[in-house]
Formats: C-alpha cells, sequence, structure tokens
C-alpha cells in the first residue's frame, strides 16, 4: 500500500498465533469535532421497568443490572466459579532499585488447573514505609524484565506481541530477547512512585491470556467459561479477571494497604482497569489512561474509533454478541459513562492525550462528566465540572479527576504524578 495514502490507523490481523501488520484505510473516521451527530445517552438511572434510581442503596441492584448488560453485549461475562489460588514467592530483594523498595517476585498458581502457567507477579514497596501503603496494580505489556533494567529478574517466555518493538531486535519470533530489558520502563516510573509512598504490583498481561486471536487456548479462557456462546468472555474480561487474582495475593501481604488497592490500565489494560473495577468494588480507586473506544470514549459520538474498527482489529477482545452492534452503535443499550458509573461510590480517575484522537479524549471526558448523576446519589459532585481543561492540566472533584495531557496514546512521568496528585488527596486527607 503506498504511504501516500491516508492511514488512519494500524490494525492487526491475528491468524494461528502470528500477527501480520496491516495499514487499513478508515476513510470514514471522524476527526473532526464539527460533524460529531447528535447524540442521545442511556440513563444510567433509568430502571428497565422505566423508573428512576433515586438513592444510593439502590444503585446497588442497578450496578448488577448494568454488569449483566455489558457482559452480554460486550465484555462476555465473566464465569463465577470459585477459584482455588496458590502464591509461591519466588525471592525477596531489601535494597532493590538503590535501596529504594523491597522487591518481591510471587507466582499466582490457578490450582484448580495445573495445566496452566502462573502469573508472574512483580511487587515494590517503598523499603521505609512505617505502614502499610496504598498500591497501584497493573498490567504491563512486555514482561516484568520489561518495565525495569534490574538484569536480576528474568525474562518472560510467554509468546510477545513483535510490534511493540519497533527496532525489530528486543522481541524476536514473539519472545523476548536480553535486550528487552527495560523497554518500558520509561512508562514505569517506579522511583518516583516509590518515593511518593505507593506500592506497585504489577504481571504481563500474557500470562493471563496473549494477545492473539487463538491466545485463549493457553489462557484462563481454556478452562473457565463456554467458549460456544456469543456471550462468552473475551481477552479484556480475562485480563480483568487476572488483576482480581492480583488483588487475591495482595490481600495477603501485609506490606500494603490491600484497601486503597488501584486498578490501573493504559491503552487496552485501560478498558480491562474499568472492567475490572466495575466488577470487583475491592478496588479502592479506578484508573483509565487513554483507553478510548471500548473504554472511557463514547461511543455514539461517532470519533476516532468505532465498534467496526475494533472488531475488524480484534473482536477477540469482547464476546461475540458485541458484532451485532458494528453498525449499530445507538441500538446499544448502554454507552462507556455507564462504565466508568460502575465505579461509584469509590474514587475513578480518567487521563486522556490531546493528539490521541483515535481514542477521542473529548468523548473521555464527557463520558466522565456524566458519571456525576450517579455520584450524586452518594452526595458527591462527581468531576464538578463541565468545561474540558486545557492540555496539561487537571479536575479533580471530590470522587472524581480527570487530566488531559499534551501529546499522544503513551502514559508518561506526567501522568502517574498526576495519578498521584488524586491518591494523594483522597487517601491522605
Amino acid at each position: 500500500m503506498s504511504q501516500k495514502k491516508i492511514i488512519t490507523g494500524t490494525l492487526v490481523l491475528l491468524l494461528s498465533g502470528f500477527i501480520v501488520n496491516i495499514y487499513a484505510q478508515i476513510s470514514e473516521t471522524n476527526y473532526d469535532e464539527s460533524k460529531v451527530p447528535p447524540y442521545s445517552l442511556p440513563d444510567a438511572l433509568i430502571k428497565s421497568d422505566g423508573n428512576k434510581i433515586k438513592t444510593g442503596r439502590q444503585w446497588k441492584t442497578q450496578r448488577n443490572f448494568w454488569i449483566n448488560l455489558f457482559s452480554e453485549y460486550m465484555y462476555g461475562y465473566t464465569p463465577k466459579k470459585d477459584i482455588k489460588l496458590r502464591f509461591q514467592t519466588l525471592d525477596i530483594k531489601n535494597d532493590a532499585l538503590n535501596n529504594q523498595a523491597i522487591r518481591k517476585r510471587v507466582n499466582i498458581y490457578i490450582a484448580d488447573y495445573p495445566m496452566l502457567k502462573p502469573i508472574e507477579l512483580l511487587l515494590y514497596v517503598p523499603k521505609f514505609a512505617k505502614k502499610p501503603v496504598p498500591v497501584f496494580i497493573s498490567l504491563n505489556y512486555v514482561g516484568n524484565h520489561g518495565i525495569t533494567f534490574e538484569n536480576d529478574i528474568p525474562l518472560s517466555e510467554r509468546w510477545m506481541l513483535g510490534w511493540v518493538d519497533k527496532t525489530n531486535t528486543l522481541i524476536v519470533n514473539n519472545r523476548a530477547t536480553e535486550k528487552a530489558r527495560g523497554m518500558q520502563a520509561r512508562r514505569w516510573p517506579l522511583e518516583e512512585i516509590l518515593l511518593r509512598g505507593y506500592a506497585v504490583a504489577t504481571a504481563y498481561y500474557g500470562d493471563i491470556e496473549p494477545d492473539y486471536a487463538n491466545g485463549w487456548q493457553t489462557g484462563i479462557r481454556s478452562v473457565l467459561g463456554d467458549s460456544t456462546q456469543n456471550n462468552n468472555w473475551g481477552a479484556i474480561g480475562a485480563w480483568a479477571w487476572g488483576m482480581s487474582r492480583m488483588l487475591d495475593y495482595i490481600k495477603t501481604e501485609p506490606l500494603v494497604n490491600a484497601s486503597q488497592a488501584i486498578a490501573l490500565g493504559h491503552s487496552r489494560l485501560g478498558k480491562a482497569a474499568l472492567w475490572a473495577g466495575a466488577q470487583d468494588e475491592r478496588f479502592a480507586m479506578v484508573i483509565s489512561n487513554n483507553s478510548g473506544g471500548g473504554g472511557a470514549s463514547l461511543s455514539r459520538r461517532d470519533f476516532g474509533e468505532k465498534i467496526e474498527n475494533s472488531l475488524a482489529a480484534v473482536p477477540y477482545w469482547y464476546c461475540r454478541n458485541y458484532a451485532n452492534y458494528r453498525n449499530r452503535v445507538n441500538d446499544l443499550p448502554f454507552d462507556q459513562h455507564i462504565l466508568l458509573s460502575l465505579a461509584a461510590p469509590r474514587y475513578l480517575y480518567v487521563a486522556s492525550a490531546s493528539k490521541d484522537l483515535w481514542a477521542d479524549p473529548r468523548g473521555e471526558f464527557l463520558s466522565t462528566v456524566e458519571t456525576a448523576k450517579v455520584y450524586h446519589l452518594f452526595m458527591k459532585k462527581g468531576l464538578g465540572t463541565a468545561v474540558w481543561p486545557n492540555a496539561n492540566s487537571s479536575v479533580f472533584g471530590d470522587a472524581v479527576g480527570y487530566h488531559l495531557r499534551d501529546g499522544v496514546h503513551d502514559i508518561l512521568v506526567y501522568d502517574w504524578k498526576k495519578f498521584m496528585d488524586f491518591a494523594d488527596e483522597k487517601f491522605r486527607k
């Protein structure tokens, strides 16, 4: 395809475990705010019988109603089967990161299914903390070895996306090489996070399910769920499930405050963090960074990524029923503001990037604003404004926060600073 043609996105064609990068010319993609069509959003407070929710107590029932709809038509149902876990501490390092951290490596085994490889959790805790600290629980894209330059963390042996490596030398034949150490360390400002008094718990998302069409065959969905059903959970649901299993371990860890666990994710893992936080109320705060379509942004705005774009590239992220709305977004019984509202009355934070038009930053903001109706049930104002902030500025409401960073689709030190500023305000009053 000629580079002179208009290219609006790189899609990934995933067949038989191989990834082929292809360019898709999507002529109808809208990046013009003046062309956003009129739309009407479903009311999060209207019950199926047409009556309106008026109290926080009533919202608890309404939450289940919406979770079932998102499960049926978008992410698929997360299996309810009780799972027995086994935790194996691999090692503890008391002088990690220039003596700033206590580092633990822990394997999380799904004891009921010994054929599954474990989730390898990496935990950093501030060494000199005087009491248990809040913890960010966040999946990573390139293996635990890729978030730090520490050379004593074993390379992940799992399958990895090749296109995340622009040099074609860090990941070879979908496997990490020694050169991959620290390849995304800039996205994980560990020392700054530790200095601020927060712990970080992370794991490679491919430990839960590899990110390709048939990845489910070696992941958790190979043993849980019914793959013959159109509402069977997709990969986003699996990754969200994995975050809750990480929290299961954190609940046993005396160095961290599990009651201040924060579900955080960027991009597709931002979608997973939102879905994890919606279903698992043990997360005290939910943070979405640049999660866009299928995450924080409003689908009905018809700006940037559309449902049909997602389904053309990564249909396995969602349940098969989602395809019924490929060109019928207005027929969906929900929009993403309701997903965000499922965090209520807990803390919610959404972050956008000004040049990340594919993710529709304005749509992410407007979706966040809409959560106020639900937070009001709990005598909270939510975000507290409907004015989109300028780039590199933020808005902190009493329960909801948002910032717009100048730049492209990424997660940077600036984003982490804002997340911690918000958490400081809410957890350390």
